[in-house]
């Protein structure tokens, strides 16, 4: 079977591919948003102290955002569908034991490995898309996978609210169990054997880029909860608690620029001698202008893209009275948004390039965003948060894929997953950093808003820091009670429109971010209409059995 070639799929099939895996993507995009609907359940079966609450919501954002780098590697000596199928299979088992789990323990630790899964997942579909799609198709291919990522963050909560309201919160995770079956059938039967390079994993270089990516990610993710410079709350991990003196946040923020100025160090070095088998990332892509800016822009634009969804769900809640299914409902419009994005971008891509694309989307997300500081009042009506959400939508739906498709579009084929892994991590940190800063603003602006206007309104500072933090450490659900109360119902009006000023100060600031990236977009070279025409990826097969299968797949 030696030097047997694998035959180009068909139009059909590779669009049946694409489906797969953008069914993969929404896994593990709803798995970053549900958890923060099904806590509250969770806790109350699980009997979970607050801490492991945290560990439960966040262990597995670090773990996925720590490994992208080795992952896009791996895909590049191993073969991007083989690690994808990985990853599903991880994903899957991990999803089993996250449903089944009998205490907190053990979730926590199937979200660390669901953590893993999604890492596998998330760069290997850019470089299946890319290997697999040319030209105008393939902007059309990164269209429909940006809109799945804006969709599925958007689908998230409400399917977290409905399965906690009405079934279990266990099923949050055991229904991912039949969709990764069908992801990974799809993927085997549609998609074509990954081309692959000589390689071989630099382990010191990988310790350190897990240890950078994952320290920093714990950093901007904990901040808030621990405390940026000093510790304000202990952390328990491991049966270990760390309190008083430097935050842990502080240290590992510190511990991981140490750690990715020598993984950058050791990448540049083993460049230099010529030992490209063993670079982890090579940074001569970043030479590659649209690479090196279109990273830049996705950094920035993530910051702002999805910060604003973390806190929307709390306002929509206590603010407007929304229960958790309602506030999941509320974010609707933003995926039904980026579908429309996801069939406009169709007719748009003869015309229109990639690049003008991402403008478009990200002048959209804007004028979104910074409308959601227009509209929000303690009585907004739902057609008016439903409107400037679709808009937002829209844009998320334009600008998510085409930013994607602009960074690898001048990538070398061989150099695609590792280029992936980059571009994801880009990606996710900006997410993360988008988060810290968003919920930063907004339970800032929330305690020192309720603080003033409760010392305005004659109560004794004491009192008023009191029931400031009851609101603040509680993200707002102490409102219901106050409001419950006849004697504390002027307290519960003002918490409300503090809340208000958190959401909209947060509009702005996300706005203010995505505007960055727009002016940003504008250092990328600009490509024409319909995208390179550069030559169709590569189908040899990379490995004996893999071509087998392929074969037997198609008789």
């Amino acid at each position: 079977m030696e030097g047997l070639a694998v035959r180009e799929p068909s139009a059909t099939r590779r669009w049946l591919g694409l489906i797969a895996i953008a069914l993969g993507v929404a896994l593990i995009v709803v798995d970053t948003t549900i958890v923060n609907v099904i806590v509250p359940s969770v806790i109350e079966d699980l009997d979970a102290t607050s801490a492991q609450a945290q560990w439960i919501q966040e262990s597995y954002a670090i773990v996925f955002a720590a490994l992208l780098l080795l992952t896009g590697r791996l895909a590049d000596i191993y073969g991007a569908r083989r690690i994808f199928l990985g990853g599903v299979v991880v994903f899957g088992a991990t999803s089993v034991l996250a449903g089944l789990a009998p205490d907190s323990g053990l979730l926590i630790l199937a979200r660390f490995l669901q953590g893993a899964g999604a890492a596998m997942l998330l760069p290997t579909s850019l470089s299946l898309l890319k290997a697999t799609f040319t030209g105008k198709a393939r902007g059309q291919a990164f269209a429909v996978w940006g809109s799945t990522i804006g969709a599925a963050a958007a689908l998230g909560p409400l399917l977290g609210g409905w399965l906690a309201e009405h079934v279990s919160w266990r099923w949050a995770f055991g229904i991912n169990v039949p969709l990764s079956v069908l992801v990974g059938a799809g993927v085997l039967l549609y998609m074509a054997p990954s081309p692959r390079t000589r390689g071989r994993i630099d382990v010191p270089g990988a310790l350190l880029s897990v240890a950078a990516l994952g320290l920093l990610a714990f950093g901007l993710v904990e901040g808030r909860t621990y405390g940026w410079i000093t510790t304000v709350h202990p952390l328990e991990v491991l049966g270990l608690t760390w309190s008083g003196g430097p935050s842990p946040v502080l240290v590992a923020l510190v511990l991981s620029a140490v750690s990715l100025a020598a993984f950058v160090r050791r990448q540049i070095v083993l460049g230099r001698k010529g030992d490209t088998e063993r670079v982890l990332m090579d940074v001569s892509l970043f030479s590659i202008a649209s690479f090196r800016s279109g990273n830049i822009a996705t950094l920035i634009i993530g910051i702002g893209e999805f910060g604003v969804v973390a806190i929307l769900p709390l306002w929509l809640q206590f603010t407007l009275g929304y229960s958790a299914l309602q506030a999941g409902l509320a974010l609707v419009p933003v995926a039904i948004g980026s579908f429309v994005a996801s069939g406009a971008s169709f007719g748009m891509a003869a015309k229109v390039a990639p690049l003008g694309q991402l403008r478009v989307g990200l002048a959209l997300e804007v004028v979104g965003l910074a409308g959601i500081g227009l509209i929000a009042a303690p009585d907004s009506s739902w057609w008016s948060v439903s409107l400037v959400l679709f808009l937002y939508g829209i844009g998320v739906g334009f600008a998510t894929a085409q930013v994607t498709n602009v960074v690898l579009n001048d990538v070398p084929e061989a150099s695609s997953g590792q280029a992936s892994g980059v571009q994801s991590a880009f990606r996710q940190l900006g997410s993360a950093l988008g988060i810290a800063a968003l919920t930063t603003v907004f339970f800032t602006t929330l305690s020192t808003r309720l603080n003033d206007r409760l010392t305005g309104g004659g109560l004794p500072a004491g009192e008023a820091d009191r029931l400031t933090g009851a609101v603040t450490d509680s993200a707002g659900a102490a409102i219901g009670p106050l409001a419950a109360n006849p004697q504390t119902v002027s307290v519960a009006d003002a918490a409300r429109a503090a809340m208000t000023d958190g959401v909209v100060l947060g509009g702005y600031v996300a706005a203010g971010f995505v505007l960055l990236g727009l002016i940003a977009s504008f250092l990328i070279p600009s490509a024409p209409a319909g995208g390179a025409e550069g030559p169709g990826p590569s189908r040899e097969a990379g490995e004996e059995e893999e071509a087998e299968g392929e074969a037997a797949l198609r008789r």
